[in-house]
């Protein structure tokens, strides 16, 4: 498992752009964005701007003046799942909403403007996982990686890999590797050789209540002390930390129920 995005540095580095297909963007819709934006401020650090306008109560999150992810409200009248959701780098999003279409998958919104940000669509795979895509202009997305609080992995879990993997190879161009331990269905998304995302076929074992989706992963220096630290701000400990190829890993959820994954690369 590597970093989520290309142009990428283990530091903190700015980046300039996205390659299609590359998950660029999270965002959290939630009900309470204050109380939200409260939890996240004090487990990672964040600070919040406002907007772009157009997305209604919405504010992006800054780590030392970087951008990272967003956080906006869900419309009352509106009984969304509360989640994180990736959103995936596209030049030209109205093309790949079509794509999406023509393949299975459903789009929810958009595309749409986000005034001088960009362009976006929300959308579905054939199975159910909701992503989002978006066309950047002046706001190219996640703006600093390789340090504490910010994306590191975005993974989708679902009941099995064959099903969806042509879905996202024919929407986003991307190129697949399968090298997982024998039993375990999983597959790595490549863009230009680089893996970018990763798809898990959970099968049984995937919460009938959660369906199939997509799980951001967020960098920690000390997973044990990040999942403290949820306890005490009101989350939920779902999976405690544990060791794993990739560093340890935890499961966790904010006050709301958004799940996501804390990880803490082996030094």
């Amino acid at each position: 498992m590597t970093e989520a995005r290309g142009s990428l540095g283990p530091n903190g580095e700015q980046h300039a752009g996205h390659a299609p297909g590359t998950p660029c963007w999270v965002s959290l819709m939630v009900h309470g964005v204050a109380t939200t934006q409260e939890f996240y401020g004090a487990l990672f650090g964040w600070e919040f701007r406002p907007g772009p306008q157009q997305l209604g109560p919405y504010a992006r999150a800054l780590l030392d003046g970087q951008e990272v992810a967003g956080i906006g409200q869900l419309p009352p009248d509106r009984h969304l799942p509360v989640a994180w959701t990736p959103y995936l780098a596209s030049d030209d999003v109205d093309l790949t909403a079509e794509t999406v279409r023509m393949c299975g998958g459903t789009v929810g919104v958009g595309p749409l403007d986000a005034a001088e940000a960009g362009r976006l669509a929300i959308a579905s795979d054939p199975a159910g996982a909701v992503f989002g895509v978006w066309q950047a202009a002046r706001h190219q997305g996640t703006g600093v990686t390789g340090v504490p609080g910010t994306p590191v992995w975005n993974e989708l879990v679902t009941f099995e890999t064959a099903s969806v993997v042509k879905f996202y190879e024919t929407v986003f161009g991307y190129t697949r590797e399968t090298l997982a331990p024998a039993g375990l269905d999983y597959v790595t998304l490549q863009v230009a050789g680089r893996p970018v995302a990763g798809l898990h076929g959970a099968g049984g074992a995937l919460p009938r209540q959660r369906g199939p989706h997509w799980m951001t992963y967020f960098q920690s220096a000390d997973v044990d002390a990040s999942v403290a630290r949820v306890r005490e701000l009101g989350g939920l400990v779902l999976t405690p930390a544990a060791e794993s190829a990739h560093g340890r890993v935890a499961l966790v959820a904010d006050p709301e129920g958004a799940r996501f994954s804390l990880m803490e690369n082996p030094g």
